[in-house]
Formats: structure tokens, sequence, C-alpha cells
């Protein structure tokens, strides 16, 4: 039975890899990467030595045809993203839907991912929480933002270092500067930052020395309170 395993890596401590995690990758005829060059730290550090191939959003149809056909000539196959869960925020559905028309038998390796990790020291209520992946750029990014204003869960989604001060700008805007929000920065990394507090606590709190790496931002419940 040809297998994919769906491997969880670390989102930046390369300590975080589980042991089931690397007795996958070690064993495995063909490693799937989103980024072959940033899985090759975590393959060099945990002598890792399958060979790997590339499936990320720039996949044309052809290539993923050609690379299920790749598949179906090994018996374990993983398929890691950059960084955490695969499919979370990332392509990944596209190669585990053409792998599951193939019949070909797919197994989770569960792990790291920035969201539980920061909902796991949030401090506010994640029993009821949506996911939003990463904002839209333009279309839909207000109506999407304006959405939360009186919403009475809370809210998280990911956002990249270059929008997150156009961000907490709209958060302002939209649904207020008294609004509790949680925000982690580089998780698991050496600089690691996890704010909480009010949005307009955070434009003072993030400034052009602090505003490196990628966020994950959870925004409490309206009427919430630290």
């Amino acid at each position: 039975m040809i297998t994919l395993y769906m491997v969880a890596t670390p989102i930046g401590n390369l300590e975080d890899i589980t042991l089931r995690a690397l007795r996958v990758l070690r064993d495995c005829d063909l490693l799937v990467c989103e980024d072959t060059k940033q899985t090759a730290k975590l393959a060099e550090k945990y002598e890792i030595i399958a060979p790997r191939t590339s499936f990320h959003a720039q996949t044309s149809p052809r290539q993923l045809e050609v690379l299920v056909q790749k598949i179906m000539q090994c018996e374990s196959v993983c398929f890691v993203s950059d960084a955490g869960t695969p499919c979370v925020s990332d392509p990944g559905y596209k190669l585990l839907q053409s792998c599951m028309q193939q019949g070909i038998h797919i197994v989770p390796i569960p792990g790291p991912c920035a969201l539980t990790t920061l909902m796991s020291v949030a401090g506010i209520p994640t029993h009821d929480i949506r996911f939003h992946g990463f904002l839209p750029h333009k279309k839909g990014r207000q109506t999407l933002i304006t959405s939360l204003k009186d919403s009475t869960i809370t809210h998280g989604f990911y956002e990249s270092v270059h929008r997150f001060p156009k961000l907490l700008q709209q958060l302002s805007e939209y649904i207020g500067d008294s609004r509790i929000i949680v925000v982690g920065r580089e998780l698991t990394k050496m600089h690691e930052d996890i704010f909480r507090g009010t949005v307009s606590d955070a434009k003072k709190y993030f400034t052009k020395e602090n505003i490196r790496g990628e966020f994950v931002v959870l925004v409490a419940p309206a009427r919430y309170q630290l």
C-alpha cells in the first residue's frame, strides 16, 4: 500500500519535531517539500536522506500530475510545508486531493502549528474560534475585518511583516482601539514575542524595531476584557 504522510514540522525551533515525525521522515522513499531549501535545514540536522522534490502554490496541474505518478512508484512518501502543519494556509490540499483520487493512503503526523501554539498561551477564550488563514491583501479585506466588530467568538489569522502595520491601523479603524488582541511574533524562535492588550496598546508596542518575522493574530470577542 502506498502511504502519503502529512508531516507537521517545527515552526521555528527545530527541537519541536516529534519522534514519530523523525521516524517517518527517515524511512520515506520520497520527501515532497513546499520549499526544498527550507526543508534542507531540518534534513541536515536530523540526517534525513530521502530524495526531495517540490510542490508549492506555483506548481502547475501538469507538474502535479507528474508528481503523483512519481509518488505512486513509492511505498512511503512524506509531505512537509515550509513550517508547521500541512494544509493550514498552504497549498498542500491540492496534492492531498490528487493522491486521494488515486487511492493513496493518507496518514497525518501531528505536531507544531503557529495558530494552536498562540492559542495555548493567549489567555483569552479559544473554545470557539474561527480561523481565516492569511487575510486577503485587497479585495474583501475591509469587509472581513469589519465583520469582527460585534463578533462573540475569537478570530485568528496569519499576517506578514509587510502588512502587519496596516493591519493594526485597520483594526483600529474598523473594530476599535479598545478591542483586545493577542499577537504572536517569531513563535518558538530566539526572539519570540507575545503581546496581549488593546489595539491601541499594540500600535504603541510594535515599532520599526520589533515588527520582523511572521505574525499570528487573535482577536478576542467583542466586549471581552483581560
